[in-house]
């Protein structure tokens, strides 16, 4: 937030059409946007949705995303820490998905955005408006109490979408919607995985091509799958060379170089690693057998 605002704890800006172009990116620190005139759009993760006025929109940290503002919008857009919103919560950016909703209800919207859209009627956004125009006067000043002036007003802003959606966050809870999301997400990592395995792939690019930050990618395969990335990439490369050595025509430097090793060596000693034995010792009885 130190870059991009004049507070590191919370901040709230009046914006216009964006004048550069929109790209995926990520942040440390949880953001809204609420939406007043023009049409939008989101990206996050492998959604997109269309912004229409009074959408409230809401972003979890290391959360990969970008906004789109078309001449002809306007819109706010508030920044802040978890500590700011919730001092009393003790974990990680990435934990954030274990917190049940019973500790922290204001989590919720941010924690279903991509499967739930949020809008306002226009009474609802009227009253959204005067608390962001609230919290951009308090912000201004920053006099005595007016961190806290601005943190009810932000739990106010939030508390309408929590009330309006208070039935869908329930049913998605019980659903154990966080759980079903990780599962979709792997299945994403892993296709592409196992696509792209004979590449020198990287978490990086991993990451980029589901939509994900690598932080949270990592995360996310030791969560549901209980190994690193490079385990799980080693792994995919070993079951590959498994039927290729069983073709005495092919060398063990080429089916090296096919399943994306660049030294044979290297690959011989992860093969033997997990398979407790070597490709050609492997090769011999398999052929054997």
């Amino acid at each position: 937030m130190a870059q991009l605002c004049d507070y590191v704890d919370f901040d709230i800006r009046r914006q216009g059409p964006r004048r550069s172009a929109a790209r995926l990116h990520r942040h440390d620190y949880f953001q809204m946007h609420v939406h007043l005139e023009g049409s939008a759009q989101m990206h996050m993760a492998m959604v997109t949705r269309q912004l229409a006025p009074g959408a409230v929109t809401f972003i979890l940290p290391d959360k990969v995303h970008f906004h789109s503002h078309p001449p002809g919008c306007r819109y706010y857009v508030l920044s802040f820490g978890l500590r700011f919103l919730r001092g009393d919560l003790d974990v990680g950016p990435l934990e954030l998905e274990d917190v049940p909703l019973a500790r922290a209800p204001e989590l919720a919207p941010f924690l279903f955005q991509e499967t739930l859209d949020y809008d306002l009627d226009a009474g609802e956004l009227a009253e959204a408006a005067r608390h962001c125009e609230a919290m951009l006067a308090e912000n201004a000043v920053r006099g005595f109490y007016a961190l806290e002036m601005i943190r009810s007003h932000l739990l106010a802003l939030i508390g309408q979408v929590c009330r309006r959606y208070a039935a869908s966050f329930e049913l998605l809870s019980a659903d154990q919607h966080g759980r079903a999301s990780r599962r979709a997400a792997i299945k994403r990592v892993v296709k592409f995985m196992r696509e792209n395995y004979m590449r020198r792939i990287m978490l990086e690019d991993v990451a980029n091509a589901v939509c994900l930050s690598p932080n949270y990618l990592s995360h996310l395969i030791k969560r549901e799958l209980g190994k690193s990335f490079v385990d799980l990439l080693t792994g995919l490369r070993m079951e590959a060379a498994k039927p290729l050595l069983l073709d005495t025509r092919l060398r063990v430097s080429d089916i090296a170089e096919q399943i994306g090793f660049d030294d044979e060596a290297y690959f011989s000693r992860r093969f033997r690693q997990i398979e407790g034995r070597t490709p050609s010792a492997y090769r011999g009885t398999a052929r054997r057998g």
